[in-house]
């Protein structure tokens, strides 16, 4: 039996966990969707999130974020009548407000993976942590990434947040070292020649 970080019954927090959860990511639309996702779950669970993130697809238009950046007080209005998604008016206003702070980022830095991945000094850092209570809230990097996108005009984009955030999209392994996705995904980044960082969690 496979050993994994946490224990659930539900197929698609599983599916997430061994396919998705600390796999780089490194495309501007599957960012923007990890970043309007996480913050949609502030003061959630992130099973909540998942559970609608199929909705979430439909409504925010496969997380384009030129059409997002778009979006009006119709589609605004529109999006907070779906009881597929949170409707939240400040996380609906949020994703339309970083789909137009990420574009701004692409303009000056090329794509917005190379802005969030220089926080980590473009490699991915690898933790060793042996239980979920070893698990950080959040870290120095996230810290600085947090700071860095406030002062861009990003919202829902506190500490906590951008260290999920970096945990979701690879920038960070944090699965725990008993589990299988720890070595395989290790060993696929030795494999592609990837930078990886070697840290303790507390630094």
């Amino acid at each position: 039996m496979k050993k994994r970080c946490w224990k659930t019954d539900n197929p698609l927090y599983i599916a997430y966990h061994d396919d998705e959860w600390g796999v780089p990511v490194h495309d501007d639309r599957t960012h923007f969707e990890f970043l309007v996702l996480e913050g949609a779950q502030a003061g959630l669970s992130w099973e909540t999130v998942l559970n609608k993130r199929v909705a979430y697809r439909a409504a925010f238009d496969g997380f384009d974020f030129e059409k997002v950046s778009r979006y009006g007080e119709e589609k605004v209005g529109e999006l907070l009548s779906n009881p597929g998604i949170i409707r939240n008016r400040r996380k609906v206003a949020s994703a339309v407000n970083n789909a137009a702070r990420l574009i701004e980022v692409r303009e000056e830095f090329g794509t917005f993976d190379s802005y969030v991945w220089k926080f980590v000094g473009n490699a991915t850092i690898i933790h060793s942590i042996r239980s979920m209570a070893q698990m950080p809230a959040y870290t120095p990097e996230a810290e600085a990434m947090s700071a860095s996108m406030k002062r861009r005009g990003f919202s829902f984009v506190g500490p906590t947040i951008c260290y999920s955030y970096m945990q979701a999209t690879g920038m960070v392994l944090d699965h725990l070292k008993d589990c299988f996705r720890y070595g395989e995904i290790l060993e696929r980044l030795k494999e592609k020649k990837a930078s990886i960082i070697y840290k303790d969690v507390n630094v």
